[in-house]
């Protein structure tokens, strides 16, 4: 059972994204964490909620296996946050999944993870991939290695899937 933390932001989380893909991975056998900055009551696109009793700034990537984050147009709250860059490099340089969907990918694309690296994002964050490097895929989930990328919401459950997979290699 693989340890998973996902970042949401403190609003206007997409929906889909946190609760699909939260759903999938537990149906799997995962642990799944939720986490943000700051705590509190998080609204998502769509009409949900979610209370964040676990701050980014309090986790130990040593801890987990995965991390994810999570789109929506609240996810812009992490595109230049230093913590969020040094967590996702910190996954990814330690050999560990370190997935992004829907505009969450361009966090990884300022973190300076996704150069030379095959990826995709939603439309909106195709020229900040390109711009960082990044061979810019047109498909809804694209894996690179433990670097895996979707495009949105509608790719929440091929996303979880993917993620899933790579978790699974690792303990074969």
């Amino acid at each position: 059972m693989a340890e998973i933390l996902m970042v949401i932001a403190p609003d206007r989380f997409r929906d889909e994204e946190l609760f699909e893909t939260r759903r999938v991975l537990e149906e799997k056998g995962h642990r799944v964490k939720v986490t943000g900055h700051p705590t509190g009551l998080s609204r998502g696109t769509r009409g949900g909620e979610f209370l964040l009793e676990e701050d980014l700034y309090r986790q130990n990537p040593d801890l987990s296996d995965a991390i994810i984050f999570v789109g929506g147009g609240g996810a812009e709250a992490y595109f230049d946050n230093p913590v969020a860059h040094q967590i996702a490099g910190t996954m990814l340089e330690s050999g560990k999944v370190t997935a992004a969907i829907c505009i969450a990918p361009v966090i990884l694309a300022r973190a300076g993870l996704l150069s030379g690296r095959r990826a995709t994002v939603f439309p909106d964050g195709k020229e900040e991939l390109n711009r960082a490097g990044a061979l810019y895929q047109e498909e809804p989930v694209v894996t690179d290695g433990l670097l895996i990328t979707a495009d949105g919401p509608g790719s929440a459950v091929e996303f979880a899937l993917a993620v899933s997979a790579a978790l699974e290699g690792q303990r074969t």
